[in-house]
């Protein structure tokens, strides 16, 4: 991982959360919006479900600023200009030798 990591330096960032986290994890707040929007839904089947799904998430990936109010959410500070460490442990504030 590390290597991979290491690899894709120029255009990943990677922050390092404590082995269990959810209040660190933007993935929660994606979750918690898809469930809103698909609140009222009254779909037939679980593929009707899935296609809602899909769309709802699709048009979540060209809405930015959305997704960074996810990532804010979870407390870190992350600036577009500037992303040195290329990673970082949020459960320690340092970057991992």
């Amino acid at each position: 991982m590390r290597e991979l990591l290491a690899a894709r330096e120029q255009w990943l960032t990677v922050f390092r959360l404590p082995a269990y986290a959810p209040d660190l994890n933007p993935a929660e707040g994606v979750w918690a919006h898809l469930k809103k929007t698909l609140a009222n839904l009254a779909a037939g089947t679980t593929d009707q479900l899935a296609a809602h799904t899909r769309t709802r998430l699709k048009k979540m990936q060209y809405r930015p600023a959305l997704l960074d109010g996810f990532i804010a959410e979870t407390g870190p500070i992350l600036t577009h200009h500037d992303r040195s460490p290329r990673s970082k442990d949020l459960s320690t504030g340092k970057k991992p030798s």
